[in-house]
């Protein structure tokens, strides 16, 4: 799969680099970068459980949302800790040994097929819990047409409905177009949720909305076009963790949201009879912003 590099279409951007000579448009080479490893309880409850999700966060992305919590890491600019096939292998097996409930894949796009031969080495090796696929809903569908069958979980996001807000905060206004096609081929993939014993995902896709302050307006359109579009075959997650920080460029959106704007969003949810999750406002914060330091990466022995 090394030679869909060679001419890189993998995310909506197709900038068509060479990336085994030099970085695309996302900023990513032929290697894998990652960032940081770990069991993370700060999911919705059916991903996190009571051990934790087992994620795996990638550096760079091809989306680049001025607000981006990660932004030390997904910027073009940014640098991860280089692994191998064999290393990224062994640490999803890893997690799975420190009883994480899923691999986590946290925006993977870029890295598509070198991550489909890392859980083909895994599964070889035991891997056997399921796969999530954490995404900013801006992905192509021929990548996810490769993905298909190494994915269990989709939790893609759905950002705007605005193609202007989407232009204006993540630079690509295609990205309501080009989410819910996405979205589609996620939840044809996955199919209706499915849990285990204990309430934990093991099938299905969550839709994140994360609310941005002042666009009350775009986040109905989003919950209206999701229970138009995919009903009851899907989880939301909406949530209000937005912090700000470093914001100056964009001063209508360095503030909170408020919890008048997220309760009218809560009972708009309720209203159109969505399915999923609402977050406490101590989840808006930098503390949950984790440490991008390279931990948790396995290396060769």
């Amino acid at each position: 799969m090394t030679g869909l590099l060679k001419h890189c279409t993998l995310c909506p951007r197709a900038c068509g680099a060479d990336r085994t000579r030099t970085r695309g448009l996302c900023g990513a080479g032929a290697q894998v970068e990652a960032s940081r490893a770990s069991l993370h309880l700060w999911e919705e409850p059916p991903i996190s459980g009571t051990h934790g999700s087992g994620t795996v966060f990638f550096t760079h992305c091809s989306l680049g949302c001025v607000f981006c919590q990660n932004r030390q890491i997904s910027r073009r600019a940014a640098s991860g800790t280089t692994v191998s096939i064999a290393e990224l292998a062994k640490t999803f097996l890893s997690l799975q040994n420190k009883g994480a409930h899923n691999i986590n894949l946290v925006t993977g796009a870029h890295y598509a097929p070198q991550v489909i031969e890392a859980l083909a080495q895994a599964r070889l090796l035991g891997l056997n819990i399921p796969i999530v696929y954490n995404s900013s809903g801006y992905e192509s569908e021929d990548t996810l047409a490769l993905l298909d069958g190494w994915i269990d979980i989709y939790l893609p996001d759905y950002k705007y409905y605005s193609s202007y807000y989407a232009a204006r905060y993540s630079h690509a206004e295609d990205y309501r177009e080009t989410a819910v096609d996405a979205i589609a081929e996620m939840v044809r993939q996955s199919g209706p949720p499915q849990y285990d014993a204990n309430g934990l995902l093991l099938r299905g896709t969550i839709i994140r909305h994360l609310m941005l302050p002042g666009l009350a307006g775009d986040t109905a359109q989003v919950l209206r076009d999701i229970a138009v579009r995919f009903s009851d075959t899907v989880l939301v997650s909406l949530m209000r963790q937005y912090t700000p920080f470093d914001m100056e460029c964009w001063p209508e959106l360095n503030r909170t949201v408020t919890d008048q704007e997220y309760e009218d969003a809560c009972t708009l949810f309720r209203s159109l009879g969505l399915s999923g999750f609402f977050q406490q406002e101590q989840a808006v914060g930098e503390s949950f912003i984790p440490a991008f330091d390279g931990s948790g990466l396995e290396e060769e022995k």
